[in-house]
């Protein structure tokens, strides 16, 4: 995998300002200098990628930092996929306004027609929650309508600038999902007591589950030592890569 990784983004070669680790990511070889790379191990021919202190090496995805990468990625990806519907959602009603009352006729004429369908798999159509908000966005005012798609769109918006963040592993995405995340809690709740479904179970679940886990893990609003032992933990893990590949076996082996 860290092969099938460097070849199709290239080796991450580092030279440390440390002589012990740079004699020993260093060999001369008749056709020039090479360094090691600090994600697959094998030494490459030419200049190295970067330089600098070990302690400020790149902190190579793998173990625990690849873990919390693909974690914080697939977050990004449900983002994404939530944005892209809610943006879709609230085009469609700014673009409804204009032809409510055609919809409202075929809501009217069409829906009934359904009924001997759904009571046959036991469908209380006429209770059913999917109809009922149909219903009143259909009976709702233009202008209503309107503020309706604004707020759709700017919530979409909102959901994709999220799943940016998390996506590039950037600590304000990570604050971002955090609290957009925890205000959206009781509204599940809500539902949830409203209405009991395993979707909205399972839906809740996850993100609570989010939640608990950006602030452990990522030590956000101070918890856990905050920013400062956030950001020691991953020089310490960017000089443990340094060492690592310097004794040449890959990062999180043992030696």
């Amino acid at each position: 995998m860290n092969l099938l990784v460097c070849g199709r983004r290239g080796h991450l070669t580092y030279a440390p300002a440390e002589d012990d680790l740079r004699a020993r990511l260093h060999a001369e070889t008749a056709l020039g200098a090479a360094w090691r790379c600090l994600r697959c191990g094998d030494f490459v021919l030419g200049a190295p990628r970067m330089t600098g202190p070990a302690a400020d090496a790149p902190l190579v995805p793998r173990g625990r930092a690849l873990r919390d990468a693909i974690i914080l990625r697939l977050l990004a990806f449900e983002r994404f996929v939530k944005g892209v519907f809610v943006l879709a959602a609230g085009y469609g009603v700014i673009q409804f306004r204009d032809s409510r009352d055609a919809i409202q006729r075929a809501f009217h004429e069409d829906v009934p027609l359904l009924k001997p369908f759904t009571d046959k798999i036991g469908w209380n159509l006429e209770n059913s929650a999917v109809v009922e908000t149909i219903r009143r966005v259909i009976e709702a005012r233009s202008d209503t309508l309107l503020w309706v798609g604004i707020a759709l769109l700017a919530y979409g918006v909102l959901q994709l600038a999220e799943g940016t963040g998390l996506w590039l592993l950037k600590r304000w995405g990570e604050y971002f999902a955090l609290i957009a995340t925890s205000f959206g809690l009781p509204i599940e709740v809500y539902e949830l007591t409203e209405r009991f479904t395993w979707f909205r179970v399972a839906a809740l679940v996850i993100n609570v589950a989010a939640v608990v886990y950006l602030l452990v893990s990522k030590r956000l609003f101070g918890l856990r030592g905050g920013r400062a032992a956030y950001e020691a933990e991953r020089h310490e893990m960017s000089l443990m890569e340094v060492e690592h590949a310097a004794e040449g076996q890959p990062a999180g082996v043992p030696g």
